[in-house]
């Protein structure tokens, strides 16, 4: 067979492996996302608890990526302490090393069940988390077809003349292997489908043990750089978990290295009997033993890594905002100012939630600084409500299609709303704020931990909102109404853990009791504005009920 079909072959079949790895992990998040976002947020048990639920994580999402992104997401809010995040994160890269050994069995003869199940249940159901489902178990039918694809592919290449002499060179060079392996992983972003590769191109025989060990090593150090990679553009609270989770694994990583290139020792037997089965316990192996050694040293690390990623200093000088993005010589062509003023309210949403994400400080410490700056935002957000309504206005004394008069309704709706979540901070939240630091009062444990619950969500459900806002998705929409219900469910239990505290006679709670209340509801209103961008998209898809009144008997 030529080399270029057979690389060709051996491409198709890796990319395969990393969409179908791909297709489980948004099957997962689209279906038990929120529950698993909590899971992680709540852990009990201190460091060890922490890697527990990472670990749990990474195995149902297949990636410990994916859970070091969100460890981070989480510490950037305050929601998750540094030292925890990392503890979660080391858990996480060994689930996805549990998650690599559970995918190494032979389990090719539950493939024609997988796919058949799975395409029933996403293409014959209507309901959301059946469909998701079905996308998980079709996602885990095409990896196990993909690794039967790389075995084939890879099968000509022990007759190649070439590959025996690159073998012996990564023999003789581990150093080499180590490199190109960790930036393979580093640009295929997925640990497991570099593994999984490694153990299916030993099978095959094409790749012998003593190179594969080096290559292993530098797949799990790029499984590292991956999380410091996504999340270079967050706060340094956020980057400091992917890259204390980095320094632990490297520093291992170049000790099994260092000890591997001195002495080359055998692999035991214990391990297994085949080279592919020694690999992913290996792997298992090493993630385990970077749990074992580095949850005792997560708070070290932790402060290492905020050494060399310190807070940001504290500026006085004035945020250069974006400037306006309606552009009147549009007005002539429907099409492209519609687009026009939803680019303005994209910078306007975002300008919400600049004003959103620093709240909890400022619920917490009352900084009058932060207080100034927040309303300035808000006159910004007034601003540019006046100047996309002026915008549209002008647009409609024009000749609109039904659809764009309509979308142009369904624009200045958002954008009356967006206004709308910009005076309840302001007028709202930060007099509130004002009040509490005056009187130095604060909020119970409990309570604290609730709004702040809370606040994460709405954040979250802010990016959400505009992504929905641009794409026009019927399941990020759907997904964003269904926010609105457990939104309407967290302020209900709020309500009643806040009265349960009252009755105790918590003496925090009754100081602050309708401040509590305040900031609640204030949350919960917020998050109902943000999820009118959705009702338009499901009401056009006949997704949405005209009332919530029963039919009467």
């Amino acid at each position: 067979m030529h080399p270029l079909i057979v690389l060709l072959n051996l491409a198709a079949a890796v990319m395969l492996l990393l969409w179908a790895v791909r297709m489980v992990r948004t099957g997962m998040e689209r279906a038990y996302g929120s529950a698993l976002r909590d899971g992680l947020r709540h852990a009990r048990g201190g460091a060890a608890g922490a890697a527990g639920a990472g670990a749990m994580l990474a195995i149902l999402l297949q990636s410990a990526t994916a859970v070091g992104v969100l460890a981070a997401g989480f510490a950037a809010s305050g929601l998750l302490g540094g030292t925890m995040g990392l503890a979660a994160l080391l858990g996480a890269d060994l689930g996805s090393a549990l998650v690599v050994r559970i995918l190494a069995f032979d389990l090719s003869a539950l493939i024609p069940a997988l796919l058949l199940i799975g395409a029933t249940l996403f293409l014959k159901f209507e309901a959301r988390r059946v469909r998701q489902i079905g996308r998980i178990l079709l996602g885990i039918g095409f990896i196990l077809l993909s690794l039967t694809m790389i075995g084939t592919a890879t099968e000509p290449m022990r007759e190649s003349a070439v590959l025996p002499a690159v073998i012996r060179y990564l023999e003789g060079d581990p150093l080499t292997g180590f490199a190109v392996v960790a930036l393979l992983t580093w640009g295929m972003h997925s640990s497991v489908a570099m593994v999984l590769l490694l153990a299916a191109l030993s099978q095959g025989g094409v790749l012998p043990l003593s190179a594969a060990i080096p290559m292993l090593l530098g797949a799990n150090f790029g499984a590292g750089l991956i999380a410091v990679w996504l999340t270079r553009g967050m706060a340094p609270a956020a980057r400091r978990i992917p890259l204390g989770n980095l320094i632990l694994r490297g520093t291992i990583a170049a000790l099994a290295l260092f000890v591997f290139w001195q002495g080359a020792p055998q692999m035991p037997t214990w391990l297994g009997s085949r080279a592919d089965v020694q690999i992913v316990n290996a792997h298992v192996l090493f993630n385990l033993a970077v749990v074992v050694l580095g949850l005792p040293a997560v708070g070290a690390v932790h402060r290492l890594s905020r050494a060399l990623l310190p807070d940001a200093p504290a500026t006085t000088e004035p945020e250069r905002r974006p400037r306006s993005a309606l552009d009147r010589t549009t007005l002539s062509t429907p099409t492209l100012a519609l687009a026009s003023a939803k680019r303005e309210l994209l910078l306007m949403g975002e300008t919400v939630e600049d004003m959103l994400r620093p709240l909890i400080e400022v619920l917490d410490d009352g900084s009058a600084d932060r207080i100034a700056a927040l309303r300035a935002l808000d006159d910004e957000v007034d601003r540019r409500h006046s100047e996309v309504k002026l915008f549209i206005a002008e647009l409609n004394r024009g000749d609109l299609s039904d659809e764009d008069a309509r979308h142009s309704i369904e624009l200045t709706d958002f954008a009356i709303n967006l206004e709308h979540m910009g005076d309840i901070i302001a007028k709202t939240l930060l007099p509130l704020a004002q009040k509490k630091a005056a009187e130095n009062r604060r909020f119970s444990a409990e309570g604290w931990r609730e709004i702040r619950d809370l606040h994460a969500r709405v954040l979250a459900n802010t990016q959400l909102a505009m992504n929905v806002l641009i794409s026009g998705d019927t399941a990020s929409a759907r997904q964003l109404m269904l926010e609105k219900e457990a939104m309407r469910r967290l302020e209900r239990e709020s309500h009643e853990r806040h009265l349960e505290r009252l009755q105790r006679g918590n003496a925090d709670s009754l100081a602050t009791s309708n401040w509590h209340l305040e900031v609640v509801r204030a949350l919960k209103e917020i998050n109902s504005l943000l999820v009118t961008v959705a009702v338009p998209i499901l009401e056009e898809r006949g997704m949405m009920l005209k009332s919530r009144l029963a039919e009467p008997r």
